[in-house]
C-alpha cells in the first residue's frame, strides 16, 4: 500500500507514468468512466477548499466511484477533540482510499502510519501541497512541451506558499532549471529551502522584490495570493497583500511564450483582465488537476485500465 505525503514520494519515472496516464484519460475519459465502481474516496478538510476537495470529488466520480467526508472540522469529530489518527483509523472501515487537508503540519503523515487505505496529503499547513504540484508539472509539461531547461518566476508568498515549496521541492529534480524569486523581504523564500534544496542540488537563482524586473526573462510565471489565515495580525496581512498586482501592462513585459500559472483562489494578484490573455493558463490548470488526481486514484488503488 502508497501514500502521497510529498512530490518526491514518486521518482521522476514514476512521474512520467503518471502524466501519461493522465494524458490518456484527458483523450479518452469514457475508458475510464467505470474503472473505480464500487469503490470510495473519503475527503476530510479540516480548513476550508474549493479547488482541491471538489477536484479530487470529481476525479473519484468522473472514474466511477463514490465519495464520503466532511468539509470543515466543525462538521466532524476533531470538534469534539477526537485524533487524527483515532478519525482514519473510523475512516479505514467506510473507505477505500482518503485525501485529507490539515492546518497542521504532520498531520497526514501521522493519518497514513495509522491508516490501511491509501493516504493522500491534500495540504497540511505552509508544509507541502502534493496534488498541486502534480497539476503544475502536468500543466507545465503540457504548456511547454517538457520540464526541463527553464527559467520560472515564483511571486508572491514565498514564505507561506506551501504550493511553491512543494513545487520547488519537484522542480529541482529536472535539468537546467533557474528560478527568479519574486516577494517582498517579509516572505521570502524560508532559509532552510535555500539552503537545503536550491543551494545543496546547485540550482541557479535569484531573488528579486521587483515583478517588473523579473518578468522579460521568464518562460513560465507561477502567482500566489498572500494568505490571511497564515498571518499573526490583519496589519501585517493588509500591508502584504497588495504588493503584486499583475495587470495587462505588466504582461506586456513578459515573453510572447511565457505562460501564467496561480493554484487560486485569487483574491486581486491577477487583474481579470489577464484572464483574456492567451498566456493565462490557470484555469486550465484547474482541469489538468481533476485529470492527474484520476491518474493517481487509479495508481494508489493499484488499477489498471
Amino acid at each position: 500500500m502508497r501514500h502521497l505525503m510529498s512530490p518526491l514520494d514518486f521518482s521522476v519515472e514514476e512521474l512520467d507514468k503518471l502524466m501519461d496516464l493522465a494524458g490518456d484519460i484527458e483523450a479518452n475519459p469514457e475508458k475510464y468512466a467505470h474503472a473505480c465502481e464500487g469503490k470510495k474516496l473519503a475527503t476530510l478538510f479540516y480548513e476550508p477548499s474549493t479547488r482541491t476537495r471538489l477536484s479530487h470529488e470529481a476525479a473519484m466520480l468522473n472514474l466511477g466511484g463514490s465519495i464520503l467526508g466532511f468539509s470543515s472540522a466543525d462538521s466532524s469529530s476533531a470538534a469534539k477533540g477526537e485524533s487524527v489518527s483515532d478519525t482514519i483509523r473510523t475512516i479505514s472501515c467506510y473507505a477505500d482510499i482518503c485525501a485529507m487537508r490539515h492546518p497542521k503540519e504532520g498531520a497526514p503523515m501521522v493519518a497514513c502510519r495509522h491508516s490501511s487505505i491509501p493516504v493522500i496529503n491534500a495540504g497540511d499547513g505552509g508544509h507541502q501541497h502534493p496534488t498541486q504540484t502534480l497539476t503544475d508539472l502536468l500543466t507545465i509539461r503540457s504548456l511547454k512541451g517538457h520540464l526541463d531547461h527553464m527559467t520560472i518566476g515564483l511571486c508572491g508568498d514565498l514564505k507561506f506558499g506551501r504550493t511553491v515549496h512543494s513545487l520547488i521541492h519537484a522542480l529541482v529534480r529536472y535539468p537546467g532549471i533557474k528560478f527568479v524569486l519574486i516577494s517582498p523581504e517579509e516572505l521570502r523564500l524560508p532559509g532552510y529551502i535555500r539552503s537545503d534544496v536550491l543551494d545543496q542540488k546547485q540550482v541557479e537563482y535569484e531573488e528579486v522584490v521587483r515583478l517588473e524586473d523579473a518578468l522579460p526573462k521568464l518562460d513560465l510565471l507561477y502567482m500566489t495570493r498572500v494568505q490571511k489565515e497564515r498571518f499573526f495580525n490583519e496589519e501585517d496581512y493588509v500591508r502584504m497583500k497588495d504588493f503584486y498586482i499583475l495587470d495587462a501592462k505588466k504582461m506586456e513585459l513578459a515573453p510572447k511564450d511565457m505562460y501564467v500559472l496561480h493554484p487560486l483562489p485569487r483574491v486581486n494578484e491577477i487583474s481579470v483582465e489577464v484572464d483574456k490573455d492567451p498566456r493565462a493558463a490557470y484555469f486550465k490548470q484547474m482541469q489538468y488537476g481533476v485529470y492527474i488526481r484520476m491518474a493517481l486514484i487509479l495508481t494508489l488503488l493499484g488499477i489498471e485500465v
